[in-house]
């Protein structure tokens, strides 16, 4: 219960969606996974954050730089 009060003070949660999305992302993580899925789950529970906006712009602005 704990992890979940966490959760809510970073996300917004507002729908039960939004908790299956975290759900699935938190079993992920604990999953032997490529650096580029890791990079892709970080990306993805930024999206549940209220300013999803910032990361969002942020992984843009790095992939950008990759490939100029």
């Amino acid at each position: 219960m704990r992890k979940v009060d966490e959760f809510k003070k970073r996300y917004v949660l507002s729908d039960k969606r939004d908790f299956k999305i975290l759900e699935k992302i938190c079993q992920l993580e604990k999953m032997q996974l490529s650096q580029t899925d890791k990079e892709t789950l970080k990306l993805l529970k930024t999206q549940l954050k209220r300013d999803w906006r910032a990361p969002l712009m942020n992984f843009l602005n790095n992939l950008m730089k990759k490939y100029k």
